[in-house]
């Protein structure tokens, strides 16, 4: 059987003796296909030791040749994107469509970050005061880290690693143990395009590890994207070790459907924001909140036949539109969540339990599930379920439509449907959530903008990717100078030796 080991210092290292590991799933057969190598706090000290030898040297290099290196990984993996994508979607079940789409989002980022020269550019103020100029840096943060989920396994190592390295850190990857093989064929891409070794890194491993990276010393700066409470936890623990945080939480998205809008369009766009990739997206679109009973009715009643129409196959599937889930604990919570919805009294419309692909009985699929009024009391409605499942939550007017997703305790991303730009810009400026879409179901901003959300969303100061990803790999230096008067004597001549020592005492590097 394959086994997935941990990249440090360049080499595939299967940890010391007696190293745990972790089972890899196909989510199509339900069967075991792989297991990965679980990490010690040993395997981490290796990483961090080839980080410390190899990222002076790293940050010491020009940004533009930095900047080369994500040129040259960029064309690798587009050169490899269908077996890449055919990789990813094995373990995490996605179909092949959404795992190039996981992976196009990702080298979205790479772009951004090959602008790296720019991106650096620091302040400079003359005469700030009388001969005294001043002047800022950005300089890298050191040794970084990413802790990242299952359900974009190429986009999001993407997005804080290819920032972090841009900006002359260098990175140690712990990829979910659920669906590890594309991370780990990155960080390989990355050394083939020319990153030296101990750059970019990657170790394996489940909350032991967490916790190893969260109080390790020699790491300045931990990024994280999952569930809100692991945010939490990560956001607290590693700040209380020194450590600057952004920790990405979870999402209950709400899509505002006004009496104006375009309800074929909405029903489309549903069908793939709340369903597409199984529902397992932190952007996914799982309620929606149609403005008056005429509306939720009429919305409804195209609803249920589109929802029949999805086609639920095998990730290889080119016609399905969703595949299975990552495994069969997440099917099992899934199917948890939607009994929970029937227990507290929402009209289940559309049941998905029980659904069966033929000749792939043992694999981890659900049917699309559709539930009608639900309220805003229900904890299946306060709670993130993370699979396919469309909740219609119904509001009697526009200012309820605007406190649903501003009271709950998400703020990711909501979206409003409408014709009416007054009614869209009043939305998007009183909606407390931090991404909005106006006739976008699926609002993730492109890559020279920030990507974040608000309350149990989102904890720390800084966003994914943009300048806000820019920011959050650098620290600030700010120098104030001034130069005596008597200095501009010694390029004269005045005393020639004083200038040559002065000359003497510095060597100026050559660029290249």
């Amino acid at each position: 059987m394959r086994t997935i080991d941990h990249l440090i210092a360049g080499e595939a290292s299967s940890g010391g003796g007696g190293a745990r590991s972790g089972d890899v799933f196909d989510p199509n057969t339900g069967q075991v296909q792989a297991r990965v190598t679980l990490g010690t706090q040993a395997d981490l000290d290796r990483a961090v030791a080839a980080a410390e030898a190899a990222q002076p040297g790293w940050a010491a290099t020009n940004p533009q040749r930095r900047a080369r290196v994500l040129f040259r990984f960029k064309e690798l993996v587009e050169a490899q994107m269908e077996p890449l994508a055919q990789l990813l979607s094995s373990e995490h079940g996605k179909v092949i469509a959404d795992s190039k789409g996981d992976i196009q989002r990702g080298l979205d980022v790479v772009e951004f970050a090959c602008g790296v020269p720019h991106l650096l550019k620091g302040d400079y103020t003359a005469g700030a005061g009388p001969g005294i100029d001043v002047y800022s840096m950005r300089t890298p943060v050191g040794i970084g880290a990413g802790i990242t989920p299952f359900n974009f396994p190429a986009m999001i190592p993407l997005w804080m690693s290819a920032v972090a390295i841009a900006c002359g850190n260098a990175f140690i990857l712990k990829p979910s143990e659920r669906d590890p093989s594309v991370p780990v064929r990155l960080a390989e891409l990355f050394r083939e395009a020319g990153l030296p070794d101990g750059i970019l890194q990657v170790v394996h491993g489940d909350k032991q590890m967490v916790d190893a990276i969260l109080d390790h010393p020699a790491i300045g700066a931990v990024s994280f994207v999952g569930s809100s409470d692991i945010a939490h936890y990560v956001y607290s623990r590693g700040v209380a070790a020194g450590k600057r945080v952004q920790a990405m939480g979870g999402a209950k998205n709400h899509g505002i459907v006004m009496p104006d809008a375009d309800l074929d369009q909405v029903v489309e766009d549903l069908a793939g924001a709340a369903f597409g990739s199984a529902g397992e997206r932190c952007m996914a679109l799982p309620v929606v909140v149609p403005v008056g009973d005429r509306t939720a009715d009429a919305l409804r009643e195209k609803l249920i036949p589109a929802i029949h129409a999805l086609r639920v196959g095998v990730s290889t599937d080119r016609q399905a539109q969703y595949g299975p889930v990552v495994n069969a604990a997440h099917k099992a919570r899934v199917e948890g969540w939607i009994q929970k919805g029937v227990d507290e009294g929402a009209e289940l419309v559309v049941d998905g339990r029980g659904f069966s692909l033929q000749g792939h009985e043992q694999g981890f699929f659900i049917g699309p599930s559709l539930f009608d009024r639900v309220t805003s009391a229900m904890e299946s409605y306060r709670e993130e379920i993370f699979g396919p499942v469309l909740q219609i939550v119904r509001a009697p007017d526009f200012e309820t439509a605007v406190r649903l997703p501003s009271e709950h305790q998400y703020g990711n991303g909501v979206a409003i449907f409408t014709r009416n730009g007054h009614a869209a810009r009043e939305f998007a400026a009183r909606v407390n959530v931090g991404m909005v879409g106006i006739n976008v179901p699926i609002p993730v901003p492109v890559a020279y903008h920030s990507f974040g959300g608000w309350k149990r969303s989102g904890f720390g100061d800084h966003n994914q990717h943009g300048m806000d990803g820019v920011r959050f790999w650098t620290r600030v230096k700010t120098i104030t100078q001034r130069w005596p008067d008597g200095d501009a004597a010694l390029s004269h001549g005045s005393e020639d030796g004083a200038a040559a020592r002065v000359s003497d005492a510095f060597v100026i590097p050559t660029m290249g």
